[in-house]
């Protein structure tokens, strides 16, 4: 089997660009090991940047997300009970929406099930193979059987676990990594939002976010132990921590109710440079991870879409290679600038083990800086919603 651009992973890094790729006439496959129920089960985040909206509308499927994502002015930070609110229409003039993840990558199912798409769920024993040739090509299992896709270009978006970034040698990679001594437990509740904003909570019992999907289903995280196992958390136990740890009009105003999901996520801050070894490029969790305050995973994976679907374009245009060239320097230049902001804000939120009095005498004269300096709050502000591209 051939076609132009082979995509590892079908999540919503590798169908946005196969969709983007769609519209310009190039031709994709995209692979995937997990069958597609799978992938759409999984919970992840639910803030889209403006770029990434915009990619959406490029694609031809932003649509259901302009009509049922929910438009956010601003954010809410706190410090036991105070609180101080950024406000993006102010500062920037530039909303984020809340929309699930989840939904996205349902709208990019329909989107490649209505442009026929070849997407191909369940693959095992994937290769990268001549990637620093003109005719690289990937192996996989498929039933049983051996099958080799020959392509003139691999998109990796295959996360941070997947092969694509394993196929670089180690000598022509260079890995930069932080490890944080926590994990965040999130609950899924079909209950109405606390507030009609993120509420990000820093307290004496340590972080906590108030989050949502819609105006009836809920996210809520607290910081827990890197150790720590759903198991050791009811529901009834988890409601009454996220109770101590958010501002106390909020703690009153919070409607509980069972927990449809449940799971903790390991946080760390990632980088693989480069992000391009000969005709392999690296997209979203391949290349890089976030933590995820600040709601920057699935938009950072957006931005290297972006820039990679220029760049396959205008090579497919008029044979133009800068673009090409150029992919892994820009991708990297935002990449590094959006790990800023969330090491920033995770330091700024989180308690850590072997914080010192003066260190959380800093992060309280941080915030109340914040509080008090609209330019600092501009700057929060002009992360939050998203770097241009």
């Amino acid at each position: 089997m051939k076609t132009q651009v082979a995509i590892i992973g079908g999540g919503p890094a590798g169908l946005l660009l196969s969709q983007l790729l769609c519209k310009a006439g190039i031709d994709t496959v995209v692979l995937e090991r997990q069958s597609r129920a799978h992938v759409l089960s999984r919970i992840r985040a639910g803030v889209l940047e403006r770029g990434m909206l915009d990619l959406l509308a490029q694609a031809g499927i932003a649509d259901r997300a302009r009509a049922e994502g929910i438009p956010h002015d601003g954010t809410v930070l706190s410090y036991g009970a105070q609180e101080v609110r950024i406000d993006f229409k102010a500062h920037v003039d530039t909303p984020v929406t809340v929309y699930g993840q989840t939904e996205v990558t349902k709208d990019l199912y329909d989107s490649a099930d209505a442009n026929g798409t070849q997407v191909i769920h369940g693959v095992s024993d994937v290769v990268l193979h001549d990637l620093d040739s003109n005719t690289p090509s990937v192996t996989y299992q498929l039933d049983g059987a051996s099958h080799r896709l020959t392509c003139d270009f691999i998109a990796g978006c295959d996360g941070f676990h997947g092969v694509s970034r394993q196929a670089i040698p180690a000598d022509k990679r260079r890995i930069f990594e932080k490890v944080y001594p926590f994990g965040w437990l999130g609950v899924l509740s079909r209950t109405p939002p606390v507030h009609d904003e993120l509420i990000y909570a820093n307290s004496e019992r340590g972080f906590a976010l108030c989050s949502m999907r819609n105006t009836s289903l809920s996210r809520y995280y607290i910081q827990c132990r890197q150790d720590d196992h759903v198991d050791n958390w009811s529901d009834a136990a988890f409601w009454d921590e996220l109770r101590r740890r958010i501002p106390p009009q909020h703690a009153e105003a919070l409607v509980t109710g069972p927990s449809i999901e449940k799971s903790i996520a390991p946080l760390r801050s990632f980088v693989c440079e480069p992000m391009r070894y000969g005709r392999l490029f690296l997209c979203g969790d391949a290349a890089h991870i976030v933590p995820p305050t600040g709601a920057k995973g699935l938009n950072t994976a957006a931005s290297d879409v972006h820039y990679l679907n220029q760049a396959l374009r205008s090579w497919y245009a008029d044979g133009a290679e800068a673009g090409l060239e150029r992919y892994s320097e820009q991708a990297l230049a935002r990449v590094w600038k959006v790990e800023r902001f969330s090491w920033w804000m995770t330091s700024l939120l989180h308690r850590f083990p072997d914080q010192s009095e003066f260190d959380l005498r800093m992060q309280q004269a941080e915030l109340a800086a914040l509080a008090a300096t609209p330019e600092a709050q501009a700057v929060l502000a002009r992360n939050y919603v998203g770097l241009p591209y």
